[in-house]
């Protein structure tokens, strides 16, 4: 039996991840020749960073670009412009050959383990298949061994090798999918919302699982969600996304108990609560979110903003720091918390 691997960078610190003014527009095309007209500018100007061993989640609404950043992060799409900076090395522009060390050390877990799994593969191919691409193993037989050992890490057994997606349950795809991506021995991992299509009690288990192989394997997260309670349990750190880019980032507990963006303050704010009377006063924004192929000029929240002055249509926001380890992209360092809330 294989022992599972240690990483070489178990004892150190520092930046894994670094993500410098990364944008992603998509071409609109139309008319007779199918020029391109416009762009979706689905991320559009995201700087942040992951240390070794953290978990960072990023929230938001639908459609704010979270799924376009990973995926782009992981360079499953050619970044429009801006660095991706992996262990020292810019791999944003690297061709398909440099690239290759790169994917082994970077894996995703997507949202539906229905849709994201290879429904002809056993799951003995599925494991096999990249060892074998990524020489993982010296042997089949070692391969076969490591195989065996990593069901058993995500909670199945041997017997499992053999099936087809088709016979197992929803948490048992996913249990799956994890194991596919730690099957080349990665240390940054991006889980797409991993557990949203599953029930209540089967995603306990995924996130135990994950926060398990974590604190096993040293491995780092960039965690997608829109469920802002799984957020606060899983993440060290969190991101919030509008339309594009992000508008703070902070530790999470700091975050949840005193978000200082008006934008993350009406999200927080939705978070059902067990005891209706502690709830605090639930912010509705007003209007809707614009589209990401005519964003508006200047800050692009300040159509839904009751704090909103005249400087806010011209002037595109500065990331600031409002205090340590704690950034908005306000035009005003202001601490919201002590503002009055607008009148409802």
């Amino acid at each position: 039996m294989l022992h599972f691997w240690r990483l070489s960078n178990l004892n150190e610190d520092g930046t894994l991840l670094r993500v410098d003014n990364l944008v992603k527009w998509f071409p609109v095309k139309g008319g007779l020749l199918s020029r391109t007209i416009t762009h979706v500018r689905a991320v559009d100007g995201v700087s942040f960073s992951l240390n070794r061993g953290e978990t960072v989640g990023v929230v938001g609404e639908s459609g704010c670009g979270k799924t376009t950043l990973g995926r782009t992060i992981m360079r499953l799409m050619a970044p429009s412009s801006g660095q991706i900076v992996y262990d020292g090395t810019d791999i944003s522009t690297l061709g398909r050959r440099k690239l290759k060390p790169f994917r082994r050390r970077m894996q995703m877990v997507f949202q539906d383990p229905y849709a994201s799994l290879d429904p002809r593969q056993s799951v003995r191919s599925m494991l096999l298949e990249p060892m074998k691409l990524h020489h993982i193993a010296d042997s089949k037989k070692e391969a076969i061994e490591f195989a065996e050992e990593l069901v058993g890490r995500v909670g199945l057994n041997p017997d499992h090798l053999a099936r087809y997606p088709h016979e197992f349950s929803g948490g048992q795809r996913q249990r799956i999918a994890v194991a596919r991506a730690l099957a080349v021995k990665p240390d940054f991992m991006v889980l797409d919302e991993p557990t949203s299509s599953l029930d209540v009690s089967v995603q306990a288990q995924i996130l135990n699982l994950l926060k398990r192989l974590q604190d096993d394997l040293h491995l780092t997260y960039l965690f997608i969600s829109h469920n802002l309670a799984v957020v606060r349990q899983m993440c060290h750190r969190t991101a919030v996304m509008y339309l594009g880019r992000i508008v703070e980032v902070a530790p999470t507990g700091r975050l949840f108990e005193n978000p200082k963006h008006p934008y993350t303050k009406a999200l927080l704010s939705s978070v059902p609560v067990p005891d209706p009377a502690k709830r605090k006063q639930l912010l509705v924004l007003e209007g809707d979110v614009p589209s990401p192929v005519n964003i508006p000029p200047g800050c692009r929240f300040k159509l839904r903003c009751a704090f909103a002055k005249d400087e806010c249509s011209s002037r595109t926001p500065p990331l600031v720091q409002v205090e340590k380890d704690h950034w908005i992209e306000c035009l005003y360092d202001i601490d919201f918390a002590k503002r009055p809330e607008p009148a409802s």
